[in-house]
């Protein structure tokens, strides 16, 4: 449950929530203003609710929009709002006619560092990852949720506050979320802080019993059909906002057993897309998540299925391959793991039992 409170960001007060389950978090992020969204286009050939950039990063007008008083094919972007998870560069395009300047859409990536504490206790940092700006209340809670470090059962506080610092590069924000509990934080399972990196999660750590959650068997969970299988990675595609602008974003998927999408989020990492669906959960009292299957783009990590397992997810679905880690830890945990979803077929690495294969 949410209650309404506000937070000084930005230079003006923005509604925030106060969650019943206990957290109290605090963020900085940065947002164009209208005037750069308007003269902002997109990335030529990329699709943009439903029209496609030409070749100077305009959109195509459809042909009923197309006025002889006005140039045909053109049309500047003037109300379509710009998120956070994009920034606008200037590239060189080398092609078989030479060489021309145009504006092209990247993927933000910038740190977050993550701190925990309890009510009047001295705020400990936690972590630092790197990720794309959304969620970000979210991505903190699901990360302490997913390393065993909060538990269903915590309660989190609010309202919220700003706080931020300057990176090592000097000219980025570094934001912070303090996830304040309404119990006192022990951080001593940590014997180190992290550093996750966008490409492998939480790198460089001295043993995998330094990652290693533990966790029970999942519940038995739904059997899905294999018909509605083949159809959630259309699904997710089509709810890739972001990935449309700039194809450089992992996505993570949250279907009921008929197949419906609940809620899916986009992120540099794989990992952290996972954490924001956790800690959405986790936040909206929905843990575990005994009925759901989870899809991510891309390969399937050990780190994934640990954040699966502690989420309480039986199927875990992914268009690429597992690893084996990834494979053994489905196995010992009663997880569905599937890979290869693409078009009608998929490979079931463990327990099949959850799949209809005649539905």
């Amino acid at each position: 449950m949410y209650h309404a409170g506000k937070v000084f960001c930005g230079g003006r007060l923005r509604p925030t929530v106060a969650l019943s389950a206990s957290v109290l978090l605090s963020f900085h992020s940065r947002r164009e203003t209208a005037d750069q969204k308007a003269k902002n286009p997109v990335s030529p050939g990329r699709n943009f609710f439903g029209k496609e950039a030409d070749d100077d990063g305009f959109l195509k007008a459809p042909m009923s929009d197309q006025r002889s008083t006005k140039p045909a094919g053109v049309l500047r972007i003037a109300s379509a709002a710009v998120p956070s998870e994009v920034a606008r560069v200037e590239v060189l395009a080398e092609g078989p006619e030479g060489r021309r300047a145009r504006t092209d859409w990247v993927v933000v990536e910038e740190p977050l560092e993550i701190r925990a504490g309890g009510l009047g206790q001295k705020p400990e940092s936690v972590a630092v990852t790197m990720r794309t700006p959304g969620h970000d209340f979210e991505l903190a809670v699901g990360f302490l949720r997913t390393e065993g470090l909060i538990g269903v059962g915590d309660e989190v506080v609010a309202p919220v506050e700003r706080a931020s610092q300057t990176d090592l590069l000097g000219d980025r924000a570094c934001n912070i979320v303090h996830v304040v509990l309404s119990r006192p934080f022990d951080g001593s399972a940590l014997k180190r802080n992290f550093f996750a990196t966008s490409s492998c999660g939480l790198c460089g750590k001295a043993a995998l019993d330094q990652v290693a959650v533990r966790c029970e068997a999942v519940a038995p969970g739904p059997v899905v059909g294999r018909s509605i299988l083949i159809g959630l990675p259309e699904s997710l595609r089509g709810a890739q906002k972001a990935f449309d602008r700039t194809g450089g974003l992992h996505a993570a998927g949250l279907f009921d057993a008929e197949g419906r999408l609940i809620a899916v989020r986009e992120d540099v990492g794989r990992h952290n897309a996972v954490d924001k669906l956790v800690g959405r959960a986790f936040l909206d009292g929905e843990l575990p998540l005994s009925g759901r299957i989870l899809l991510v783009s891309g390969r399937t990590s050990f780190e994934i299925l640990q954040k699966a397992a502690v989420a309480g997810v039986p199927i875990v679905a992914a268009v690429s391959a597992p690893s084996s880690l990834a494979v053994s830890v489905a196995d010992r945990l009663g997880i569905t793991l599937i890979g290869f979803l693409r078009g009608p077929s998929f490979n079931v690495y463990t327990h099949p039992e959850r799949i209809d294969p005649l539905v």
